[in-house]
């Protein structure tokens, strides 16, 4: 019998290539929830992607918004205002797109989350101070608000995935 190396935690796992020190609390954040994520999606039965348990957000909503989210947060960090696409991109996040499989989701949240390092390691850390805009009312952030907020998010959204799917699994949702 063999058993399989668990790593600790992503915060505990030291410094990421690329990614300045300062920016190491977002790059981990980004890491654990591309990990919590592609194990919990493991674990959903496929058909439960749109269940609402209890009423609560399904796991395909969590999964499209950690895209969207990380997207417009980011686009925030760099100084573009919410477009016309992203507002729709928002307003379709609790929806079943057309040929959206749990697959497809699972693997733009990942592909979200390795954007987001990789915007990691593009960041100017002499600009973490300057002053950005977020959201349709434009309030006032900083680059490292943006970044900050993109990253505690996306870690909110897991969390709230992986609840989801225990709960669907636990209340024996989708089984055949």
């Amino acid at each position: 019998m063999t058993t399989a190396t668990k790593l600790p935690d992503a915060w505990l796992r030291g410094p990421v290539e690329g990614v300045h020190p300062m920016l190491l609390p977002a790059a981990h954040a980004f890491i654990q929830v591309d990990e919590d994520v592609l194990r919990a999606a493991a674990e959903l039965p496929p058909q439960t992607l749109w269940l609402k348990p209890g009423g609560a957000a399904s796991p395909g909503f969590h999964l499209k918004h950690l895209v969207g989210s990380t997207d417009r947060l980011f686009g925030y960090a760099r100084g573009e205002g919410l477009t016309d696409a992203k507002k729709k991109f928002a307003s379709q996040e609790g929806v079943a797109g057309e040929g959206e499989t749990l697959e497809s989701l699972t693997q733009a949240a990942h592909a979200a989350m390795v954007g987001a390092l990789d915007l990691l390691r593009a960041t100017n850390t002499d600009q973490l101070l300057d002053a950005r805009e977020a959201g349709a009312m434009r309030l006032p952030t900083t680059v490292l608000g943006s970044i900050f907020h993109a990253a505690e998010h996306a870690q909110r959204h897991a969390g709230q995935f992986v609840t989801t799917v225990k709960i669907i699994k636990g209340l024996g949702l989708g089984a055949s």
